[in-house]
């Protein structure tokens, strides 16, 4: 039997929302303690649709493992496609694999390439997105939906308005991504949305070891630290 949708009154709203804040604030301590105790990573984002044996797939792995190779742990979203990639790329160099895990109606399921203390899970987006931003060292950016532009473009916003500390949002994949740049430069710079030096952000790359040479470049001078 079909079951009717209730609609919530403004007063049950209040209600719920307010046992909510208990369960935000859980998740928070939840992921505060379990990320700090992990160290420094590098967060690998892109499409959950690609599969093993196509080309983003398999660069994703190679760069998840150079950067493992390199001294950085891997964190991804912790499901199927390019998250998958950079999970075993990161178990083949044996170096720290992440996973923040959340549950979707579709797409997302936990891959089995993340180390088994440092699977994590939430209910709510916007915690799990804190915790990318604050213990990430660097976002890896392949090609991806919507999903991979909403981390893309948010990272930008924080380091822009100086909200964290700056760090290296590396693009990879000069095929796929130089139209966006194009726009970026053409359209939102040309109109005088965006500053010249905000392009300086961004880096545009298609090989694991131009990844891993910014990343090194970045983090010859400054310290590794959570970014707020």
């Amino acid at each position: 039997m079909r079951k009717e949708q209730h609609t919530k009154g403004w007063n049950e709203i209040k209600t719920n929302d307010s046992w909510a804040i208990f369960k935000i604030m859980g998740e928070f301590v939840y992921g505060f303690e379990k990320m700090s105790a992990i160290g420094p990573c590098v967060s690998i984002f892109g499409s959950a649709r690609v599969r093993e044996g196509q080309p983003y797939y398999d660069l994703a792995v190679k760069v998840a493992q150079k950067v493992a190779e390199a001294g950085y742990g891997i964190i991804t979203g912790g499901g199927p496609g390019i998250m998958e990639a950079g999970n075993k790329g990161a178990h083949l160099a044996g170096g720290t694999s992440v996973g923040l895990n959340i549950e979707l109606p579709f797409e997302q399921h936990d891959n089995p390439f993340i180390d088994e203390d440092k699977s994590l899970d939430f209910d709510y987006f916007f915690v799990r997105k804190v915790m990318f931003v604050k213990y990430s060292q660097g976002f890896v950016v392949m090609p991806g939906g919507f999903g991979t532009l909403d981390e893309f473009f948010e990272a930008l916003t924080l380091i822009q308005t100086h909200k964290i500390h700056t760090f290296p949002i590396i693009l990879v994949g000069t095929k796929f991504w130089s139209g966006l740049i194009d726009w970026i430069k053409n359209t939102m710079l040309e109109a005088g949305n965006i500053s010249p030096r905000d392009l300086d952000l961004i880096k545009l790359v298609d090989t694991e070891d131009e990844v891993v040479e910014i990343l090194d470049s970045f983090y010859k001078e400054r310290n590794l630290s959570p970014n707020f």
